[in-house]
């Protein structure tokens, strides 16, 4: 009787716990999910104005929108910028709670000066897109191919396709590379991945002074219970081991959110395939405002090397 009480007790205790995690982390609200996100903090200070300026660039410039339905019956949405016909097409994932114009104001200036067309995506829950829930990669990397697909149908199969990601999307494009990728996509940059959604959740936990084990915990049963994936299912670092396509990773050295050892550790999986480039005090996805030169010089070399 004693055992069933303490059962019963645990699992209220899991549960409820879940549910909170699930609410915090999981959860995407219709509510204000289309509104620009404000850069706030200290990092984004100095950098304002000529985000204000990139931001104001991209939305000016003219857009299809454009849908596909995901593999689980989600109508997601994306932007599609046309520069030239036959152009190689850059297909952009944003950020966690984040969107593309924002994440990508900068690489769409980029794109657009290597007269590559450019696809920025509203991942699913985010943006026009369907959904309750973030994955934080887990379901998003299929998504990625079902992009990729509508991009060789609409465009034709010789399309050259590079995927892009930052934080969360680039950790997305990482877990799509496990998977059955087609010849046509040559190349994926990936800005500030972290290496596991469990370390990633551990280590905002940890800045909160949850315990890392009660956060993953509570955090998986949310996922699993309330949100209806797991977790554990895949990461960046095991995914990345199947690659067959060229990846260069880019992180801020004094990144505050994703901790720059965890790009490290991804590229460890897979030096072979994967280039790693630092840029010295660039907080999190600023490491294009930090050193546009730089951060530009890198994207070209690496587009004109896989696409070549």
């Amino acid at each position: 009787m004693v055992f069933l009480v303490l059962l019963c007790l645990a699992l209220t205790v899991l549960l409820g716990g879940g549910y909170y995690a699930y609410r915090v982390a999981f959860w995407s609200p219709k509510k204000g999910r289309e509104d620009l996100p404000v850069h706030k903090g200290k990092q984004y200070e100095p950098h304002l104005p000529e985000i204000a300026r990139l931001l104001q660039t991209l939305i000016d410039r003219p857009c299809e929108f454009v849908s596909v339905t995901s593999y689980d019956g989600l109508t997601l949405w994306g932007r599609y910028y046309h520069v030239s016909d036959g152009a190689p097409l850059d297909i952009a994932f944003h950020g966690y709670r984040s969107s593309g114009l924002t994440d990508f104001c900068g690489g769409a200036e980029i794109s657009r000066e290597m007269g590559h067309n450019l696809l920025l995506i509203d991942q699913r829950a985010h943006g026009k897109s369907q959904g309750s829930t973030i994955t934080f990669g887990i379901k998003e990397r299929y998504d990625v191919l079902t992009w990729v697909d509508y991009a060789l149908e609409r465009f034709g199969k010789d399309t050259k396709i590079l995927l892009y990601g930052i934080s969360m999307g680039a950790s997305t494009v990482l877990m799509a590379s496990e998977l059955p990728l087609p010849e046509n996509v040559k190349g994926i940059v990936a800005d500030c991945p972290y290496s596991s959604p469990t370390k990633i959740i551990r280590a905002v936990g940890r800045k909160q002074r949850i315990p890392a084990a009660v956060a993953a915990v509570f955090s998986w049963a949310g996922a699993k219970v309330y949100g209806g994936f797991d977790l554990r299912e895949t990461d960046p670092v095991r995914a990345v081991k199947q690659a067959k396509v060229p990846i260069v990773l880019i992180h801020g050295e004094s990144d505050g959110f994703v901790p720059c050892d965890m790009s490290a550790e991804i590229q460890r999986a897979n030096p072979q395939m994967i280039y790693r480039c630092t840029f010295p005090v660039a907080d999190h996805g600023i490491s294009f405002l930090v050193n546009p030169n730089r951060y530009r010089q890198i994207v070209r070399e690496f587009c004109d090397k896989v696409l070549t």
